[in-house]
């Protein structure tokens, strides 16, 4: 991709002070509720209106989007409240249709960018298009698909181009609906610096009381802005009620939310440490859930040693453990001292944890 720079003048065209900022509901589920959501919106440090019209689900069943109706009523929102509107699409027909009805920014999910060929099909509808086009990280965190569904889209004459940190499935639980891996998003950030990228911590989160914490890591990070799910009874909403805000939580995130601005060589400092720390931050969360994972193997491992009633230390295996870790650090830049401090560490803690399990 080249002339990157170019990538960042619709940006540039909102004349912010403060990030872009693209919220509304999960899903339009009536007129009624869009223009509610919208009208609370209307005034607010809110440029973009979003709604999803067609819902793709991962199970079926479940509420799929109103569909085609709902275009309207977002060009309703735009008409009555000044701001620009969003919606997802997922096939070139939703793309035909969104034109049609003059959406203003269409976003691209993450199970759309797994599949080259949708993407390739949306980016030959779009071509040459001066609608801004946003695409979501891909389902799994690869890089390398995230990149090529851009250049498929670059390719295409798409200038007004963007994409969306949503955070990435796991098979693993954790606190998050979605993994950050802020790393992925760094490493394209690095690539390049002059695409915007906007956080969607709605999906990481996938809980309302996190967003504000992803908010912030995300402008942190310098992000360019943030796309967040509101409804003014969220409770109620019919898809992802769990991740959506009010429109009042909404703005009170506006106030409490701190912008770092990019204006001498100590905020550079200040943003590059963040940077490496927030790597470091997810590193070490990965540790202890690896650690934790190992402890429950040894769990397994001292309730087999006690039903055969062998000894829980096994000289032999552990020496053999130890000389493999000490040439494997090596070679991965880790010294035999601290190779050797992490290691009995470990082992004395499986050791505990069977002892445990041999007084069950």
């Amino acid at each position: 991709m080249e002339n990157k720079k170019e990538l960042h003048t619709w940006l540039d065209k909102f004349n912010l002070t403060h990030p872009l900022v693209i919220a509304g509901p999960c899903s339009a589920e009536t007129e009624e509720q869009v223009m509610a959501v919208a009208n609370e919106l209307k005034g607010s440090d809110v440029s973009v209106f979003r709604a999803g019209i067609w819902k793709p689900r991962t199970r079926p069943g479940g509420f799929e989007g109103i569909g085609v109706v709902g275009l309207p009523w977002l060009q309703r929102v735009k008409k009555e409240t000044g701001m620009l509107v969003a919606t997802e699409v997922a096939t070139a027909e939703h793309v035909k249709l969104a034109l049609e009805h003059d959406i203003d920014v269409l976003w691209i999910g993450a199970r759309t960018t797994v599949n080259p060929f949708a993407v390739q099909e949306i980016a030959d509808v779009l071509q040459n298009t001066d609608k801004i086009v946003l695409l979501k990280n891909p389902v799994n965190p690869d890089l390398s698909l995230w990149l090529g569904g851009l250049e498929r889209l670059h390719n295409a004459g798409i200038k007004k181009l963007g994409v969306i940190h949503r955070g990435f499935s796991t098979y693993d639980k954790t606190k998050y609906r979605n993994n950050p891996e802020w790393q992925i998003a760094i490493d394209l950030q690095n690539k390049f610096p002059d695409l915007p990228i906007i956080c969607d911590p709605s999906h990481i989160a996938g809980r309302r009381d996190m967003i504000e914490e992803v908010s912030q890591q995300a402008l942190d990070l310098n992000y360019d802005g943030l796309m967040i799910e509101t409804h003014c009874t969220p409770d109620e909403a019919w898809s992802d009620a769990a991740q959506q805000v009010t429109p009042d939580r909404l703005k009170q995130m506006f106030v409490d939310l701190r912008v770092r601005k990019e204006t001498d060589s100590a905020d550079d400092y200040s943003s590059r440490l963040s940077k490496f720390r927030t790597q470091i931050d997810e590193f070490d969360g990965k540790l202890l859930e690896i650690l934790a994972k190992r402890m429950k193997v040894a769990d397994q491992i001292g309730a087999l040693k006690k039903e055969k009633n062998v000894a829980i230390l096994q000289n032999n295996r552990w020496n053999e453990i130890l000389g493999r870790m000490i040439l494997d650090g090596e070679s991965k830049g880790l010294s035999e001292e601290f190779v050797l401090k992490i290691f009995k560490a470990i082992h004395q803690e499986s050791i505990n944890h069977q002892e445990k399990v041999y007084k069950e």
